[in-house]
């Protein structure tokens, strides 16, 4: 492996762990937003924004916060815990693949991750949310370095088996 590759590859497992930290925080988020009861919830947002709120009442981002978690139903925290419990699980097993230099889970992890930014991109269309790019721009990102990583180990197959 030459000195450029070693680079690509390991900005690649570098981008795969952190992918994979964030999947657990998924995971994490979706058990947690399972079991949290409104009250809690409400009591975590009105600590959160006590501070921001006493200096500046009119600040937009904690009174969002405070509404959003005011307004949420049981419903939406239910798809919530669903959702982000899915995504962080299915994330997980491909990136164990990938970690394991699994060849198959190369493919698959692209057509999972592009699925991903898809539905991240339809919910932008919806929300215009500033953070859905920026974690599209970072699943871009891993899906390169994927592409890269299974093409260089496709050709080294052949040289391993030789």
């Amino acid at each position: 492996m030459n000195r450029y590759e070693r680079r690509i590859h390991r900005l690649f497992r570098i981008s795969v762990w952190i992918k994979g930290l964030f999947a657990l925080t998924e995971v994490a988020g979706g058990i947690a937003a399972f079991f949290a009861t409104h009250q809690f919830l409400l009591a975590v947002a009105a600590r959160i924004t006590q501070g921001e709120l006493a200096e500046d009442p009119h600040d937009v981002i904690a009174n969002a916060l405070l509404q959003a978690a005011q307004r949420l139903s049981l419903g939406t925290q239910h798809f919530l815990a669903v959702y982000l419990l899915g995504h962080g699980l299915i994330k997980l097993w491909v990136i164990a693949g990938l970690l394991r230099e699994r060849l198959w889970y190369y493919p698959v992890s692209l057509v999972v991750f592009g699925l991903f930014i898809a539905y991240q991109l339809d919910r932008y269309a919806g929300t215009h949310s500033p953070w859905l790019l920026v974690v599209t721009a970072l699943d871009l990102v891993v899906i390169a370095l994927t592409w890269h990583e299974y093409r260089y180990l496709k050709r080294q197959i052949p040289a391993k088996t030789g």
